[in-house]
């Protein structure tokens, strides 16, 4: 990830490392803050509540994942291609973004109502370009089949929080090929 830019930025960053490591309700408000260099009660200064940190976190990867992968899609000569480069961003992100994936598989249930359909929304969308372009490449792939793919081939690069045991190059670029080969794109498929 790039450098932290604000405060809000700062405290996002490491409640999304506290809470994948010890769990959502794991961590006080009075560990976050002073994790952050701040009392707890002036967290309430950047955030209405904790859990209004957590659906921000997870709202704003579900909008990010959605609109770079919308970009990346676009700006492809082929389904093919837009396949590779939705593989490639993926993993970039997987691979960037290791706590808030543990988060989402974890804390998911500790989403407040409002947030949990924003993101499962976004994600369905997510789902469904990913899915949209398995059907170019493969015209005999029904949808709900396409959207398994796409389901699974998340969860193998999604793996990261897990399977990140290789310098990081090395890790995307096996990630990478078996995604590739799993949805049939790519020097691999």
């Amino acid at each position: 990830p790039g450098p932290v830019t604000t405060r809000r930025e700062q405290i996002l960053d490491t409640a999304a490392r506290l809470f994948a490591e010890r769990g959502f309700h794991g961590v006080s408000v009075v560990e976050l803050g002073a994790a952050c260099g701040i009392s707890g009660p002036a967290l309430y200064k950047h955030f209405e509540s904790k859990d209004a940190m957590l659906a921000e976190m997870l709202v704003e990867i579900s909008e990010e994942l959605l609109r770079v992968g919308q970009e990346r899609s676009s700006a492809a000569a082929s389904a093919r291609e837009a396949l590779e480069a939705l593989v490639a961003w993926h993993v970039d992100f997987a691979l960037a973004h290791k706590p808030l994936i543990v988060l989402q598989d974890r804390d998911w249930a500790s989403l407040p109502v409002e947030a949990r359909e924003r993101v499962r929304s976004l994600q369905r969308r997510y789902v469904a370009l990913w899915a949209d372009r398995l059907c170019e490449v493969h015209p005999d792939l029904g949808p709900r089949h396409a959207r398994a793919m796409a389901h699974a081939t998340f969860g193998l690069i999604n793996s990261t929080p897990h399977s990140a045991v290789l310098p990081e190059q090395e890790t995307r670029v096996l990630l990478t090929e078996m995604a590739q080969r799993c949805l049939g794109v790519g020097a691999a498929g």
